[in-house]
């Protein structure tokens, strides 16, 4: 039973020097892989990657918000040019993100309203970054929320009221990904979260399922797509279910999510 990666970054460079043996991997053990856009500057290297395996990779369209800087206007307009003549599965990804950097809060904010307008526009699910910044980014959702939005909050990692929040809307998913291999807490938690609200991703090549985190090999610690089999296993086994009913769940949320051809 194959699954779907609902968020990763393949087209980045830290696959340039082996993206056709990483794109054979994904290809063997997974459906589809969802492609999250960051940038002005990703957008080539995404649909260079997804005009390789077109039935496979699908690119979504968005500013993330650690991209959002002084000027983001012009760029969220060019991104904007590029939905109207262009084909992509979602909006994306975008958010807050208070780690990094609170200088463009109220930026994130603003560029955050402007790609939940595009969802509902282009009738497309939105991808929600919400690191260090999940309730904001919930109120932001719940102040906009009707029929036409949907989508994912990203590498949930929230509390259980928080996930209650979420599954209070009826049209989010929550995207389970590396953390859940290895954080006891998470671990704790997750069961109690009906598995209807589950989707799977990776956020390659960022945080990497066990055992591959501690692998001294920098490839090894190097997430990739095709690990989205090693989580779901992992994750099967908290829900105490069988891999094959477990991953057909999951697959069936995320095509609730997403339209792709032949689906």
């Amino acid at each position: 039973m194959k699954v779907i990666d609902t968020h990763s970054h393949l087209y980045v460079k830290h696959f340039e020097e082996d993206i056709h043996e990483v794109t054979e991997r994904a290809q063997q053990a997974l459906e589809a892989v969802f492609l999250p856009n960051i940038d002005l500057d990703s957008i080539d290297a995404m649909h260079r990657l997804t005009q390789s395996a077109n039935q496979f990779f699908f690119p979504m369209m968005g500013l993330h918000p650690c991209s959002v800087k002084p000027g983001f206007e012009q760029v969220l307009a060019h991104m904007k040019q590029l939905l109207d003549t262009n084909t992509y599965y979602g909006i994306g990804e975008t958010g807050i993100d208070l780690y990094w950097d609170k200088t463009y809060f109220e930026q994130q904010k603003e560029a955050l309203q402007i790609q939940i307008e595009w969802a509902k526009q282009y009738q497309l699910p939105i991808i929600l970054h919400c690191r260090e910044s999940l309730d904001h980014v919930i109120d932001q959702i719940e102040r906009n929320h009707d029929e036409s939005l949907k989508g994912i909050f990203h590498c949930f990692d929230g509390t259980l009221e928080q996930a209650k929040r979420i599954m209070a809307l009826g049209s989010f998913k929550m995207g389970i990904g590396g953390i859940y291999t290895y954080r006891k807490k998470l671990q704790k938690m997750l069961p109690q979260i009906p598995l209807e609200y589950i989707v799977l991703e990776t956020d390659s090549p960022y945080l990497p399922p066990m055992p591959y985190r501690k692998s001294k090999d920098r490839k090894g610690r190097r997430n990739e797509s095709s690990y989205t089999r090693v989580i779901a296993a992992h994750v099967a086994t908290l829900y105490h279910m069988d891999f094959d009913t477990f991953a057909q769940t999951t697959n069936t949320n995320a095509l609730q999510i997403f339209s792709i051809p032949n689906a």
